[in-house]
């Protein structure tokens, strides 16, 4: 039997691939980078037509004459007023506590990696409204100027004493939302114990805690804008670390991010946004929360884009509720909390129940 003992040819292993260059990305990502990209711009002019109709339209009809009239020839007339010294300075009111409120909504549902997460889950609402029911009882405020700073101080403070309660250097998200939730139940109850002892701080307060951008004006505007920018600043350069956290304390810490620095930047934001726009306008529902949520399911997880997409379409919402709200009563008005709230609440729930919540 003949055996054949010529060697036989190995088959040649084939070149392992070339190593992506990294200044290449999928074709996928550069695909919906540009499609995120269009759409904030479309965002932007959707705001833009909102911000005009915030102008044109309310419990009064105005030829649209008379409005670029008020806008740019300023005679004192009647309707003027009403453009120039009413008008104006509640659009521009509701569009930087509208951003205010969506940003920080954002970072806490990123901090706490819950989506259902809103100013209120960390006390900073009840913070808020607990200094200003205090400052009514006790120290006998009237005015909206001093409703701001006593609702801001109030949310700082609270803030503060949620993070040292979660703990300084071990804050998890878990301990921050039970730290929260208990300073709220123990704000809920001291705020109803005023305002049942004191006749005048519930009627004061009962159009505060509702939301209103009816009694803007640009004393207002002008002290609370400092925190806003501040905030908004401060939330946007989060973006990156609120990323590396999203995929577990572990993973952030291998790629470079300071978790206890992380954590007590994004509570520094969301007080100085939340503060600012409750400290305004009162505690508005559902712009905090829906809106990020919304975004989320279009642009992804990816924090880079929900922050922008959150400032400008939270503005959207709460101005578009304020034009609501000023038709749909004439010549009356209702508040935009309770807007917000109508619209907000019945459109939440459909979208929970249409398709599962958007993961962070």
């Amino acid at each position: 039997m003949l055996v054949d003992s010529t060697p036989r040819e190995r088959p040649q292993a084939l070149p392992p691939p070339p190593p992506p260059s990294p200044l290449s990305s999928p074709p996928s990502s550069w695909r919906r980078s540009a499609i995120c990209a269009a759409g904030l711009l479309v965002s932007v002019g959707v705001l833009l037509v909102v911000v005009v109709a915030s102008i044109a339209v309310g419990a009064k009809q105005i030829p649209v004459g008379d409005v670029w009239h008020g806008l740019f020839q300023y005679t004192g007339t009647d309707n003027d007023v009403v453009i120039r010294d009413l008008r104006v300075p509640r659009t521009l009111l509701g569009l930087v506590v509208g951003s205010a409120l969506g940003l920080a909504g954002a970072v806490l549902q990123a901090l706490t990696r819950n989506p259902l997460a809103d100013p209120g889950l960390l006390g900073i609402n009840a913070g808020a409204a607990a200094a200003v029911v205090s400052g009514i009882s006790f120290f006998g405020v009237s005015s909206l100027s001093g409703y701001v700073w006593f609702a801001f101080g109030g949310a700082a403070a609270v803030s503060v004493l949620v993070y040292v309660l979660g703990g300084v250097r071990s804050a998890t998200p878990v301990r921050l939302a039970l730290a929260g939730t208990a300073a709220t139940a123990a704000l809920i109850g001291y705020i109803n114990a005023v305002q049942l002892m004191d006749n005048v701080a519930l009627d004061k307060m009962r159009f505060w805690t509702v939301g209103s951008l009816a009694s803007a004006s640009m004393d207002t505007l002008w002290q609370v804008l400092p925190f806003l920018a501040v905030g908004t600043l401060l939330a946007l350069s989060l973006a990156r670390p609120l990323n590396a956290m999203a995929l577990g304390d572990d993973t952030a810490r291998a790629l470079g991010a300071g978790l206890n620095r992380t954590r007590a930047l994004s509570m520094a934001a969301a007080t100085l946004l939340c503060g600012a726009a409750t400290a305004a306008c009162g505690p508005i529902a559902f712009v905090g929360l829906m809106v990020p949520h919304l975004v989320r399911s279009f642009t992804g997880p990816d924090q880079r884009w929900i922050l922008p997409y959150a400032a400008v379409l939270s503005p959207v919402l709460l101005l578009g509720s304020d034009v609501v709200a000023r038709v749909v009563a004439r010549p009356s008005e209702l508040q935009v909390g309770i807007v917000t709230a109508l619209i907000g609440g019945p459109l939440f729930i459909y979208l929970v129940r249409r398709r599962k919540l958007a993961q962070l």
